[in-house]
């Protein structure tokens, strides 16, 4: 079965300040430190920050997206014909991954004292509430 690839999108301004919204209110609000959503070349369509931790998100973005093709040639190595998400645990703060489909790629970092269930929760209701944004 061959999957319907998705017309990549163009994004105007008022799409662009909705999506800063979900991040902030389904996100950030949630007590998640940073969240980027990029497409898979790694430019950044939207970033948003709880103001007390700065990244460079543009070094991040791009290896964000090198990460992410690497799993995917990984996951076609096992046979499977990807993997949807990807997660990092660090020592105090950790890092999820959720590709949102072939175009784009939301990236969920926080500190240890949110669980990884609850971010999964949060990170499944914005991803619907961003894909009726960008695709509707």
């Amino acid at each position: 079965m061959v999957k319907k690839m998705k017309k990549y999108p163009i994004l105007n301004e008022k799409q662009l300040d909705a999506i800063d919204e979900i991040l902030q209110q389904k996100l950030i609000k949630a007590g998640v430190r940073n969240v980027m959503l990029i497409d898979m070349a790694g430019n950044t369509i939207s970033k948003q920050d709880n103001g007390q931790f700065k990244i460079d998100t543009l070094s991040f973005a791009a290896l964000a997206a090198g990460n992410f093709a690497a799993v995917e040639a990984m996951a076609k190595l096992v046979g499977e014909s990807e993997f949807s998400l990807l997660f990092h645990r660090g020592e105090t703060a950790s890092v999820h991954f959720s590709k949102i489909d072939q175009n784009f790629l939301l990236i969920t970092m926080f500190q240890k004292d949110i669980s990884l269930g609850i971010i999964r929760l949060k990170v499944t209701d914005t991803i619907d509430a961003l894909n009726k944004i960008i695709y509707n």
